[in-house]
């Protein structure tokens, strides 16, 4: 996000910058902040900023890794209950700043996983034409899943995943 002024009209005197970045590796997660620090002072010195720009970060989230083991486990109940053919392995995804918190603060295995919620159609459409990426997703102002079957696709997707790890086998 970027808002410099109020008005425009007015030229500002400061401006605020709001960045979400989302790595898939430990080290380049360490190095971006370093690197957008470098990027910014450099850009502001070149510009002839009057002072230094004020960085403050805000978040900070470990990675999120869902564990091997366990993702095999939750995708083996899931090809069980929906079929293999409503179930894929989507590869790593900058999918949730805070989820894989809670692997990490507990020690724990963790899954995210995503539960589809486009039309049928409006899918089929763009898969044919290649334009999958095209397609909304949440956080965009354009989202808006198809609310049957996809609220009871995701509870049964809650129900199924826990079940894969508190049912008695």
């Amino acid at each position: 996000m970027l808002q410099a002024g109020t008005k425009e009209n007015v030229i500002p005197d400061d401006a605020l910058i709001k960045l979400n970045v989302r790595t898939f590796d430990a080290g380049v997660r360490k190095h971006v902040p370093g690197a957008i620090e470098r990027i910014v002072n450099a850009e502001a010195a070149a510009s002839g900023a009057p002072r230094k720009p004020e960085i403050t970060q805000i978040d900070s989230y470990p990675l999120n890794v869902n564990d091997k083991a366990a993702s095999e486990r939750v995708a083996a109940a899931f090809r069980a209950y929906f079929s293999a053919d409503r179930v894929t392995h989507t590869g790593p995804a900058p999918a949730s700043e805070d989820f894989g918190c809670f692997g990490t603060a507990w020690n724990v295995p963790s899954v995210f996983w995503f539960v589809g919620g486009n039309d049928p159609a409006t899918y089929a459409k763009a898969k044919a034409a290649g334009k999958l990426n095209e397609l909304p997703v949440n956080h965009s102002p354009k989202f808006a899943p198809v609310l049957h079957p996809t609220i009871k696709t995701g509870v049964e997707a809650l129900v199924v995943g826990a079940l894969a790890w508190l049912a008695k086998t």
